[in-house]
């Protein structure tokens, strides 16, 4: 079967860019998308620094070997930026132009929500066969059970949270540790729950400072001589020490510290779950695409690849797991 882009033309040259907060796994999901590529006798193109490059020509071609020796690695070989010029109908208009001069036929972008908003927007204008790969830390995509990301860094908030935990206990001390999710609090609860803390505040369930007080308050009273807990950056700067300031108001008796994990959550070499999810995506990306599916996010849901138009995995969003939450309360005791 010979598939058409939108032009009339065989797919023949696939583009692919990273865009957005860069993510552990980036890298191995590029290698994926090249190496199925190359086994189903396409050519590939990188797009240096996401849709910056599109429009301003940042190109190189991407044999089978040029992406060796980067799955283990974090970041992402192809660069990311954040471009306003892309947010414009005249920006666009030269990524298009850029990518029939250069003969590309459809594109593989891997990125987050900004990301396929605008490749939504940029298939719906033009009419480029686009397929997009979720990957970013936050795990705020609707239409796959986990982006690409989100695993290394919840194992490494749990691993920067077990060694704060060692001087909590040896000082008695309340610690507030903050990490990222933008508007969601999917890092935290998880976290959270696999390093036991005390309590969580996220924005899906924002809890007020009398109920956590009343928390950490019982926990000191049952004995507990130290407590965490995690706060969902939400998007909002220096959040986390105005709790911990409410707080300490109404709980002089602790000695309370903060800790803002900050950008580590998004380096690093990705866990073996994010390389194997990387490469499933890259290839069902490229399959997808030769298949004539477009204008769609691949994405993992019940082990199972589906496809999901940008549309509702823009706009529907990621439901927090109840259970977890559930259990988390339970456990906090």
């Amino acid at each position: 079967m010979v598939i058409m882009n939108a032009m009339g033309l065989e797919i023949e040259k696939i583009g692919v860019l990273t865009s957005g907060g860069d993510a552990p796994g980036m890298n191995a999901c590029i290698r994926s998308v090249v190496r199925a590529s190359a086994y189903y006798h396409k050519d590939v193109v990188g797009v240096m620094m996401g849709y910056y490059g599109l429009i301003n020509g940042h190109y190189s071609d991407m044999p089978p070997r040029s992406v060796g020796n980067i799955i283990h690695r974090g970041g992402t070989m192809l660069k990311s930026a954040r471009c306003d010029e892309f947010k414009t109908r005249e920006g666009r208009q030269q990524a298009w132009q850029n990518l029939k001069e250069k003969g590309i036929d459809a594109l593989v972008v891997i990125g987050g929500n900004g990301t396929f908003t605008g490749a939504h927007l940029f298939y719906e204008e033009f009419g480029v066969p686009i397929i997009g790969i979720p990957a970013t830390i936050d795990n705020d995509l609707f239409g796959t059970d986990y982006t690409i990301g989100f695993d290394t860094a919840t194992n490494t908030v749990v691993q920067a949270i077990d060694q704060i935990r060692d001087t909590a206990a040896s000082h008695g001390r309340l610690f507030f540790i903050e990490v990222m999710g933008r508007d969601s609090g999917f890092i935290a609860l998880r976290s959270g729950l696999a390093a036991g803390a005390e309590a969580l505040v996220i924005p899906e369930r924002e809890a007020s400072i009398e109920d956590l007080v009343r928390v950490l308050d019982r926990n000191w009273k049952s004995s507990k001589s130290f407590s965490l807990v995690i706060v969902a950056e939400a998007g909002e700067g220096g959040r986390t020490y105005k709790i911990a300031d409410e707080v300490n108001k109404r709980l002089n008796y602790y000695d309370t510290k903060v800790t803002i994990l900050g950008h580590i959550q998004r380096g690093g070499s990705p866990s073996c779950l994010d390389r194997v999810l990387s490469s499933r995506l890259g290839v069902a990306a490229v399959e997808g695409l030769l298949e004539g599916k477009r204008n769609v996010m691949a994405g993992i849901v019940n082990n199972k690849v589906v496809y999901t138009p940008f549309k509702d995995a823009i706009e529907k969003g990621q439901e927090l797991d109840e259970d977890l939450l559930r259990i988390a309360q339970i456990l906090s005791i």
